[in-house]
């Protein structure tokens, strides 16, 4: 039994490495663990990154459970829906690869 659990959470693992497996997913992260809440505007302005391109990454990392979306008006504010998405950003800049 103890193998099936280990395989599930490989592959929660696994889900999580690919819903943030891109640059701009691992800058939106890092972002906002900082600043907690942004629009998408101010997300866009902090990592200098076109609003169609962002808006994209933002959509499907919602979908995948990393992020919150609350409307206030015409705006859409994103949050860390998990915290613990942090600490595999972290681990990644804790590596330090040498050859």
């Amino acid at each position: 039994m103890e193998q099936i659990n280990n395989i599930d959470q490989m592959e929660e693992a696994a889900y999580k490495l690919r819903a943030i497996s891109h640059s701009t997913r691992l800058c939106i992260i890092s972002l906002l663990s900082e600043k907690e809440e942004l629009n998408v505007s101010q997300i866009s302005e902090e990592l200098n990154c076109e609003q169609s391109l962002l808006s994209h990454h933002l959509t499907d990392m919602r979908a995948k459970g990393i992020l919150n979306c609350r409307r206030d008006g015409k705006n859409c504010y994103y949050s860390l829906k998990n915290k613990e998405i942090v600490q595999i950003l972290d681990c990644i800049r804790s590596c330090q690869c040498t050859n």
